[in-house]
């Protein structure tokens, strides 16, 4: 009765395993590309989100203090904390009843400055992650050359 019974191993054969592995190799090559686009997009979402929130802070301070910018100066402590009718910064009290607008200054994206959270008024000031115009009010990434998937600088973003 052993002589009659086929062999079944359970395993697989050769050629199964190699059409599996072709498989995989397929499905990845369709896939990895558009993993590694996803990534750049975020950067670029990143980098519009975070000038969003400066320019609504540096707007919501001007709308606050009669039409005066943050100062170039200060624009850090302005922004993250409390001000007087002056824009002076001190602790919250009587006369300090204005801000903060954000927890905190969000650091540069992209670039050769990524990461960094201060600011100047010169692009390509190493050291600073956005740049800042102090009679316009106007906030921008410290980078000069970097360009996005769409070939547009990130300094006009």
């Amino acid at each position: 009765m052993s002589a009659k019974r086929s062999r079944c191993n359970g395993g697989f054969s050769l050629l199964e395993l190699v059409i599996v592995v072709v498989i995989i190799g397929i499905i990845a090559a369709i896939a990895i590309p558009r993993l590694s686009r996803g990534s750049a997009g975020a950067t670029d979402s990143a980098l519009s989100g975070n000038l969003a929130v400066l320019r609504n802070a540096v707007d919501l301070f001007s709308a606050e203090h009669g039409g005066k910018f943050p100062t170039l100066a200060d624009i850090d402590g302005q922004l993250t904390g409390y001000t007087d009718a002056a824009g002076v910064v001190g602790a919250k009290d009587a006369t300090h009843i204005y801000g903060p607008y954000v927890r905190k200054i969000p650091p540069t994206p992209v670039g050769p400055e990524k990461g960094r959270i201060g600011f100047t008024d010169t692009p390509g000031t190493a050291g600073k992650g956005w740049v800042y115009t102090e009679a316009t009010g106007e906030v921008k990434v410290n980078t000069t050359t970097e360009k996005d998937d769409a070939d547009k600088l990130y300094s006009s973003y």
